[in-house]
């Protein structure tokens, strides 16, 4: 994995780059902060958009976008602005309130490759690298009912989208991000509903479950309690597909009546892609570790990502991107001093987005990829 860098001085932006280059195609994530966070919303945005196309004009030349996720301070007001200027790019785009904490109004995770076909096909975005073809879905809600019915909803939409494209739910489903409006009160129901689906589509704790993150976040629409974006992958056998546990560590999740995954690696031909859940600080009875503690419960919380990409022979050296989500914006600067002290490097945004437990000050979640 190669990391860079970058200042563009001209548009007040700073980005983290990390390149990884693989047998058939190489693969960049990108992340891409404000630097000069008293501009407006306007100009922040467009300096990100300009920092961008700058990006693959010159850096990235030959990649193609594939997803991007933009975090913005207020969704209600932002939402159209970046929608009409991220529909530009042709690929998959999530735009989720989640306020990056660096004092900016907006931050942009950007997800790259070469060597790919993009397409838009019934609302998946897919994208075509030999013989894997790859489904993003982004911003599936259901505005009707409250957080169970809506949950309940998205995934029979989502589930529907995949039978179209020939996929199911538990053979090519690899990760969903499940934004909830206000937490501490819909998220029960979300656990509910998804517990439910999941009894429908051979998902149990005798299978397998979906890697995950469940975490506070809104869109521009007051009434929609859940968005969620997910990612799946076609031409995939079973046996590539290893789902990871760290027992030691973390528990099952399923003795809590929560059905994720902890982590899930794909292991291709050339390469393998690791996806770590949303991870706190826990230990492997289900009990929070270090209550009340920011920097105990970080450095648990990067202990038990580091032991379940040990499972899938990977180090923090091979991992491409972080976010860290936070509940109290007053700790942001002793966990930007733990990651940025821990890992320079590392593409990362740290933004304001409480976790499922309120006793549970931080969660982070990340993608890895090693040969």
């Amino acid at each position: 994995m190669e990391f860079k860098l970058l200042t563009f001085s001209e548009s007040n932006t700073s980005v983290q780059l990390s390149v990884f280059n693989g047998q058939l195609n190489s693969e960049c994530m990108a992340v891409i902060a404000i630097d000069q966070q008293r501009l407006s919303f306007e100009n922040q945005l467009q300096s990100v958009i300009d920092t961008f196309n700058n990006l693959v004009q010159t850096e990235l030349v030959g990649y193609k976008p594939v997803f991007l996720r933009f975090f913005v301070s207020d969704a209600a007001n932002q939402f159209e602005l970046v929608a009409n200027e991220a529909n530009k790019l042709n690929c998959a785009v999530s735009i989720i309130e989640q306020t990056p904490l660096n004092g900016s109004k907006i931050a942009l995770w950007a997800y790259l490759q070469t060597n790919v076909e993009v397409l838009n096909n019934n609302g998946l975005v897919t994208v075509k690298n030999g013989k894997y073809t790859h489904y993003w879905a982004t911003a599936l809600r259901n505005v009707q009912g409250d957080s169970y019915q809506q949950m309940h909803g998205i995934f029979l939409q989502y589930i529907s989208k995949l039978v179209d494209s020939n996929l199911s739910l538990s053979n090519n489903c690899i990760r969903t991000w499940i934004f909830v409006q206000n937490i501490d009160r819909n998220y029960a129901g979300i656990v509910t509903a998804r517990n439910h689906i999941f009894d429908t589509q051979a998902l149990s704790p005798d299978t397998h479950f979906i890697a995950s993150t469940g975490i506070q976040g809104r869109t521009e629409t007051h009434n929609s309690l859940v968005t969620m974006d997910a990612y799946a992958v076609g031409g995939v056998a079973p046996h590539q597909i290893q789902f990871l546990y760290a027992p030691t560590h973390l528990n099952p999740t399923y003795e809590y009546g929560v059905g994720f995954e902890r982590g899930t690696c794909v292991w291709y031909d050339d390469h393998r892609q690791v996806f770590i859940s949303g991870t706190a600080s826990i230990n492997n009875k289900g009990e929070v570790v270090h209550v009340g503690n920011i920097e105990l419960q970080a450095n648990r919380m990067i202990e038990n990502v580091e032991k379940l990409l040990d499972e899938a022979k990977c180090t923090f050296d091979d991992v491409a991107q972080m976010i860290v989500y936070l509940r109290d914006v007053a700790d942001y600067s002793t966990v930007a001093d733990i990651f940025n002290t821990r890992f320079p490097n590392t593409p990362k945004v740290i933004v304001l987005a409480p976790v499922c437990r309120p006793t549970w000050l931080i969660e982070m979640e990340c993608i890895a990829t090693a040969k």
